[in-house]
């Protein structure tokens, strides 16, 4: 059906009764994405990471509702933990809920609730229980063959629970266990996603849009697209903190604003690669400004790798002009005067102050990452690549193992604005 013309397929639909349209609108597999259905193989764990509304509450509810009549690729299972934050989380997300047990699945299979006993009861015979991630007793003693974990990475007592329902899969010859949860940052979250025996489908808000109110995701995507907000509830990413990271992603998403107040200098500084070749580094490009209150405010990052010295003094100078800046910080460890006499070729309008790292990358950035955590540098709008770079940035030097080009560009501009002492400029808006 799914590879039916539009014309045959409403054909179709049109010459169904009542009964029969309700049947088939009521059989998942022809529905369902691609990412909402089981994957093959000998998996144990089936994560489902997913946005806010990106259909991972039905996808669980339907394997469930499958599995209960060995349908999905599922052997038959007679025994369910479903296991949500709070008792009311299950009541009402996993079981009462509009994607939930009570209305999923064909109407003639869906199960009895009995909500002071805990316990859906199947017309087969198959029963689920529910259970608390407050309250990881309760899972002991009781055996499974299957169970549904839903927003596990905001569970209460998450490792407790989880263990506690591990030690209860132990029916049947193949127990599984479906995670439906939005990804955060928890040592949960980080060891089921490490785990071999663990399969992972991503889904983003965007990949559901047909079935969410009109103007939803573009709305939450205009306001939150890009933040560390809105790639972990929109597109369903791990945003993670590196231990040891000189800079907090919360202190950046706390100082983050919509738009910068007049700026009394802005400056573009540049870390040039060393080679344009492929796997090279990449060439930092940063704009920031600072306001007569002395907070700064980072306005831009056009790094690129690739780049040929005259391309990014070429890209490094538009951004120049767009931001009206003062001044172009340019690091000459890294060819020293050829530098400076690209930037002339390309650009001889712009004054270009030249700067020679003698410091350790990490000890360059300490001031700057203070800067920060006082709350005084402010990122405008998001910048998800140069923000991973940051949070990613250890004691090493590196980020991901790599030169953090982006972070040096980042620490010239900031240092070059606020941690010498400056003339006073001009107050102007951008």
């Amino acid at each position: 059906m799914r590879s039916s013309g539009q014309g045959r397929l409403e054909t179709f639909l049109a010459s169904l009764s009542a009964a029969e349209a309700a049947i088939l609108a009521a059989d998942w597999e022809i529905f369902a994405r691609a990412d909402q259905l089981p994957p093959p193989g000998d998996w144990s764990t089936w994560a489902i990471i997913g946005g806010r509304g990106s259909g991972k509450t039905r996808a669980g509810a339907e394997w469930v509702a499958g599995a209960v009549h060995g349908r999905l690729g599922a052997a038959p299972v007679g025994r369910i933990a479903l296991v949500g934050e709070t008792m009311a989380a299950v009541r009402d997300v996993m079981v009462e809920g509009v994607s939930g047990l009570l209305h999923v699945g064909f109407a003639s299979e869906r199960p009895l609730w009995e909500p002071s006993k805990r316990r859906l009861t199947f017309p087969n015979g198959a029963v689920a229980l529910a259970f608390s991630s407050e309250d990881p007793e309760a899972l002991r003693g009781p055996q499974f063959d299957a169970a549904w974990a839903d927003e596990a990475g905001k569970w209460v007592r998450a490792e407790a629970t989880w263990d506690m329902l591990a030690f209860g899969l132990r029916l049947g010859e193949r127990p599984r266990t479906v995670v439906t949860t939005t990804p955060r940052p928890t040592p949960l979250m980080r060891r089921l996603l490490a785990d071999p025996s663990t399969v992972v489908t991503r889904a983003t808000t965007a990949d559901n849009a047909a079935n969410l109110a009109p103007g939803f995701v573009a709305a939450l995507t205009r306001r939150y697209g890009g933040t560390r907000l809105g790639r972990q509830e929109l597109d369903g990413e791990l945003i993670d903190d590196r231990e040891g990271a000189l800079f907090a992603r919360d202190a950046i998403e706390a100082s983050r604003v919509h738009a910068a107040p007049p700026l009394v200098r802005i400056v573009v500084a540049v870390d040039p690669p060393a080679s344009h070749r492929k796997g090279a580094d990449a060439c930092g490009i940063v704009a920031a400004g600072i306001d007569a209150e002395d907070q700064v405010f980072v306005l831009a990052d056009h790094s690129a790798a690739g780049l040929k010295p005259d391309e990014w003094a070429a890209r490094a100078a538009a951004l120049y002009r767009a931001v009206e800046a003062d001044s172009l910080v340019v690091e000459v460890n890294q060819g020293g005067d050829m530098v400076t006499a690209v930037m002339g070729e390309v650009a001889p309008d712009i004054p270009v102050t030249a700067v020679r790292a003698i410091r350790s990358k990490h000890l360059r950035a300490e001031p700057v990452a203070a800067l920060y955590a006082q709350g005084r540098v402010h990122h405008v709008g998001a910048l998800p690549e140069l923000e991973d770079e940051l949070a990613d940035f250890g004691p090493s030097g590196l980020s991901s193992g790599r030169s953090p080009d982006q972070l040096d560009a980042l620490v010239w501009a900031v240092t070059h604005l606020a941690l010498r002492p400056v003339p006073q400029a001009r107050v102007r808006g951008l």
